[in-house]
């Protein structure tokens, strides 16, 4: 643990809360893609398998159980919540998220430290949350219906990546044999897919108006 880690950490924790506080303050997930939130859901089911054989620390463990509650909540919400699930945009969010399940898990069949059940599908989980964040771009892009909020939960999970990568510089740096190949490709793949979202963001911070993606 270090102070970019835990920094990544509370970004991604915040950006999570961010996200519950739209859905259940305004009772609606408008300009929220369903397909990126089971993505991240499916994400964390497969990383943290570890759950029910390994035990790191009680930070580690309930950053994993908070992971995974709020990634329930949030589809539980946009799936059978009677009135916020009237508020989703269906016909937007059409993005085929089989392109990104099947590609990553054959990735993760031949790319792998290891081949076992439990490390190749962790293996899968960091390919997939790498491109997991790709149906909410493009749902952008095609409402321009992009609420503060909303705006702001897409930045603080691309913050949360750069701190990651701040991480993973500081412990090359400190760590003499740390060396983790496919996070780190992963990672910083996953970094630029946020390239154009907050060049977009910092123009419209800058000029105090609401964010709008080029369709």
């Amino acid at each position: 643990m270090n102070a970019f880690r835990l920094c990544g950490d509370l970004f991604h924790l915040l950006s999570i809360m961010v996200l519950l506080l739209k859905i259940r303050a305004t009772r609606s997930c408008r300009g929220i893609s369903l397909k990126t939130q089971e993505l991240y859901a499916l994400v964390f089911i497969c990383r943290y398998l570890d759950l029910f054989y390994s035990y790191i620390s009680l930070y580690n463990t309930v950053m994993k159980i908070t992971y995974l509650a709020t990634a329930f909540s949030i589809v539980r919400y946009m799936r059978f919540d009677k009135v916020v699930r009237q508020t989703y945009d269906k016909e937007q969010d059409t993005f085929r998220y089989i392109f990104l399940i099947a590609p990553c898990a054959l990735l993760a069949l031949v790319l792998n430290h290891r081949f076992s059940p439990t490390e190749v599908l962790w293996t899968f989980s960091i390919y997939l949350e790498a491109v997991a964040i790709l149906p909410q771009l493009v749902l952008m892009q095609r409402t321009q219906n992009i609420d503060n909020l909303t705006a702001n939960y897409v930045a603080l999970l691309g913050a949360y990546r750069g701190f990651y990568i701040l991480n993973w510089i500081y412990r090359f740096a400190t760590e003499k044999h740390y060396r983790q190949w496919i996070v780190w490709i992963s990672g910083v793949a996953q970094t630029a897919l946020y390239a154009d979202f907050f060049y977009y963001y910092a123009l419209c911070w800058k000029a105090h108006q609401r964010l709008q993606l080029p369709a």
